[in-house]
Formats: structure tokens, sequence, C-alpha cells
């Protein structure tokens, strides 16, 4: 019991079942609208992205055992809870999850999903101690709904505007998570964005730009037409989460997994 939670541990939980869910609800949200919706290619690309989280979440633990037993002690790895090569095998069996899922789908979600977590690693192995240490969150992030919609084989620019939304979420998304980190990265060296705009002025940026997501997406269905009472307050429900993060960064963090998941609900049920 003590390795399967330190398993679940290293695969950094909270974030890949916050992907994989909005993930799986876009998706089911883009086959819905097709008509005659191919539920396989919904759970194979659901699949396909929460492979690419496992990857993701085990490779930075891997990467970051030195910082993490100074700074972190308590994690799996440094702690000894568990293995690196047991840690290695779970990072290949998401990576062996994520081909095989796409695979199924065709080359282009495949190419996609290679491109979104190819930009992941580069992030944990090179990029995550740098100011451009934003960019991977920028091109996995941007890359996501392409790769949803190209798994369930409707047109890309279906979802363009949602690529165009999510790179500001991106980045807000980014500064929370290393504000997070801020003391410990700043004890290590690290010259990552939010190090280098310091803790306020990130901490600031990072809520303006979740903060202007939800009213830019709630400005334009209000345009389009009233949305549903079920996905205004959906609406209301992330943008009043994210408002919460003024307090601190956990809170912005932990606030905008709840705000992606419900702003990925509502615009479904306010588009289909």
């Amino acid at each position: 019991m003590r390795t399967l939670l330190a398993a679940i541990q290293v695969i950094h939980p909270a974030p890949a079942a916050a992907v994989t869910l909005l993930s799986s609800g876009l998706a089911a949200i883009l086959a819905l609208e097709t008509g005659s919706p191919n539920w396989a290619a919904v759970a194979a690309v659901t699949l396909s992205v929460a492979g690419s989280q496992v990857f993701t979440g085990a490779t930075n633990d891997l990467n970051d055992q030195a910082r993490d037993a100074i700074l972190r002690p308590e994690k799996p790895l440094p702690a000894g809870r568990l293995g690196a090569g047991t840690a290695l095998w779970i990072a290949a069996a998401g990576l062996a999850l994520q081909i095989a899922s796409s695979a199924r789908l065709g080359m282009l979600p495949l190419l996609l999903g290679a491109v979104g977590t190819a930009a992941a690693l580069a992030y944990n192995l090179w990029l995550s101690r740098t100011p451009l240490s934003v960019v991977p969150y920028l091109v996995s992030f941007g890359v996501l709904p392409l790769w949803l919609a190209a798994g369930i084989g409707v047109p890309l620019e279906r979802v363009a505007p949602a690529v165009v939304l999510v790179a500001p979420f991106a980045a807000a998304a980014h500064l929370a998570n290393t504000l997070r980190d801020f003391d410990a990265d700043a004890a290590i060296g690290s010259r990552c964005l939010a190090q280098v705009l310091g803790r306020r002025l990130a901490h600031r940026v990072a809520l303006v730009l979740a903060a202007g997501v939800g009213l830019a997406v709630g400005a334009a269905f209000l345009v389009g037409g009233a949305p549903s009472v079920p996905a205004a307050a959906l609406g209301v429900v992330g943008l009043a989460a994210i408002l919460v993060g003024w307090a601190d960064a956990e809170r912005l963090w932990r606030g905008m997994l709840v705000a992606a998941v419900a702003w990925t609900l509502a615009w479904g049920l306010a588009t289909t």
C-alpha cells in the first residue's frame, strides 16, 4: 500500500486528474457535436492524455531528485518510499499508454500528442529553471485542444478559439504553480519566469490572466446569446475559484484546476 500511494504521488495526481478530466469532457463535447459520437475515440484520446500526464509527472520527480532531497525530502523518491527504477517504469508505462492510444486514432493525433509531451519533457529536463519556463506550458496546453479534436476526427478550426484562450491561462497556471515553490526555487538559484518577475508581480499577473480568460469567455457567450443557467453557474464557480487565489499562490493554483474543469463543462453546455 505504501508503494502504491508513493506511485500515485509521483505522477502529481491533482493536476494529472484535472487535465485528464477536462480533456475527457472536451473530447465528449466534440464527439457529441458530430451527431454520431465515437465513444471509442473519446476513450482512446482520453487515455492518451492520461498517459502523457503520468509520463510528465514521473519524469519531473526523477529529474528533481537532487533538488527534492534538499527542499522536499518528504516526496516519494528522496524519502525512499519509491525507487528511481520504479518511477522510471511508471514514466515508461505512461508514455507507452499515450503512444498506443494515440496511434490507433491516426498519425495526426499521434504527432500532436508527441509535440505536447515533448514540450513537457523539455520543461522537466532543461527549461524549468530558466526565464523560458513558460514556453513548454504554452506549447503543451496550446496543442491539447488540437490533439483532442484530431483524435475525435473534427476539423481543427473548430477548436481554434480555445487555443487562443489557452495561452494566457497556461501562462497563469505556470506562474501559479512555480509561485508555490518560490522560496525553494530562489534557494537553488532558479531563474524561472516567476523568479524573474518577483513574487508579488508574478502573483498579480497570474491572477489577472486567469480571471481575464474567464471574463473573456463569459463575454463571448453573452454576445453570442445568453448561456443556459447551468453553464452560467459553472462559469461563476470557475471565476470564484480563481478569485479565491488572491490570498496566496496555493489557493490560486487549486482554484485554476477547478476553473479549468468548470469552464470546460460550461463551454460544452453552452455550445451543444
